[in-house]
């Protein structure tokens, strides 16, 4: 079964975010019983050619790895699938139109993603045509997060996107954006039960972020699918502390 498959079948899954530009880290978390990894280029330095060795090691590992880009612009899109990552997480969807754009840069055809045979994605040369374009659109992802005020204006209508394959919940941007400092406001709670309403009403899983692994449980009953929880930075401080905790003084 393919990641993609596994997400359309709302199958748990838990995932972390990559914040460190090497493929070590890729490398050595994923022995670590995880079922995806997402980089994050949006808040954390990596360029092309970062992200192009990161997915050589998940794609080498066989982890499912997904980039969420700086911005949701046709190349920023066009460069993650064409190194082979299994799908996007774009930023700072807004509105219906920014969904159906993003979901068009992300797949084949008139206006949409541009081809190239000589990609890794396409085994650079060795896949034909006819064939690439099928396993591109088995096995690309398009996840939508929203964490902007506009978008839950529009939610049931980004839901409803042909292409869009997942929503995901900026839950600390949302907090922000509704002038709070708690993710757990009841403002807040409010507007991720209407996310994943939206969600649920057209099908789509969808998937969140929460400081507090422990209330996954809750998040789960009702209805999130994808979790992207911690990431490298936070794995090495808990482990640092805990050691230093252990030595004692």
């Amino acid at each position: 079964m393919t990641f993609k498959q596994r997400i359309a079948g709302h199958e748990p899954m838990l995932g972390t975010f990559v914040k460190t530009p090497h493929p070590h880290i890729v490398e050595v978390l994923a022995s670590s019983g995880l079922d995806c990894l997402c980089l994050d280029a949006e808040h954390a330095p990596f360029d092309r050619r970062d992200l192009d060795l990161c997915i050589l090691a998940a794609r080498a590992a066989s982890m499912p790895v997904i980039v969420r880009p700086p911005s949701s612009a046709n190349e920023q899109i066009l460069n993650a699938l064409d190194c082979g990552a299994d799908g996007v997480l774009v930023p700072h969807i807004r509105s219906a139109e920014e969904a159906r754009a993003v979901a068009k840069a992300a797949h084949y055809g008139a206006g949409g993603r541009g081809y190239a045979g000589s990609s890794r994605a396409a085994g650079y040369g060795s896949v034909a045509i006819p064939d690439h374009l099928a396993n591109s659109a088995a096995r690309s992802i398009v996840i939508a997060q929203i964490e902007d005020l506009e978008a839950l204006d529009q939610i049931d209508a980004i839901a409803a996107i042909e292409g869009i394959d997942a929503l995901f919940i900026g839950r600390i941007d949302l907090t922000i954006a509704l002038d709070c400092t708690d993710p757990d406001d009841p403002k807040v709670v409010e507007a991720l039960d209407l996310i994943i309403a939206a969600a649920k009403n057209s099908g789509r899983p969808v998937g969140m972020f929460t400081s507090k692994p422990t209330d996954a449980a809750i998040w789960r009953d009702k209805g999130v699918s994808l979790f992207l929880l911690g990431s490298d930075h936070g794995f090495l401080k808990s482990g640092a502390a805990s050691l230093r905790q252990q030595f004692g003084t």
